[in-house]
């Protein structure tokens, strides 16, 4: 059932994935291309704000909301660093760069990792936190006010 609370979580979450993807984006290697990242980060966080906020009672108090927001935050980068450890699997494999099925399969995870260890900076982890808690309080106050 669409809520007030739902898309003020979407909306928000769409936004700081965005803004982590873009900072993520400035600290790629040089001469790297960063392709759709921020596009997909902000329809990741726009899934995962719209259908991780489902069951979320608004009248929480700042605290729980925050903790909530961060962990959608968290939920929005796992599922961004998977999608974009299969798209790069796909293209390993492409190139005939696996040996078997299962070696793809444990690539993509090898990635995730690879992939996560790039998140240490702290501009990054300072947009998913703080942003991940503004975006929690921002959807409970929205549920609260217009639910």
């Amino acid at each position: 059932m669409p809520t007030a609370s739902k898309l003020a979580a979407a909306v928000a979450f769409a936004i700081v994935a965005f803004f982590a993807a873009n900072a993520f984006a400035t600290h790629m290697p040089e001469g790297s291309n960063p392709g759709w990242i921020r596009e997909v980060s902000a329809l990741t966080g726009l899934c995962v704000g719209w259908f991780s906020w489902n069951r979320q009672p608004v009248n929480k108090d700042m605290m729980s909301l925050a903790g909530v927001g961060m962990r959608t935050s968290l939920i929005t980068t796992f599922w961004v660093l998977l999608i974009f450890s299969i798209y790069l699997m796909i293209r390993k494999s492409m190139r005939m760069m696996y040996d078997g099925p299962m070696e793809a399969v444990l690539g993509i995870f090898e990635m995730m990792l690879e992939q996560g260890k790039e998140l240490r900076y702290a501009d990054v982890l300072t947009i998913l936190g703080i942003g991940g808690a503004f975006g929690g309080i921002f959807a409970g106050w929205a549920g609260r006010r217009w639910n």
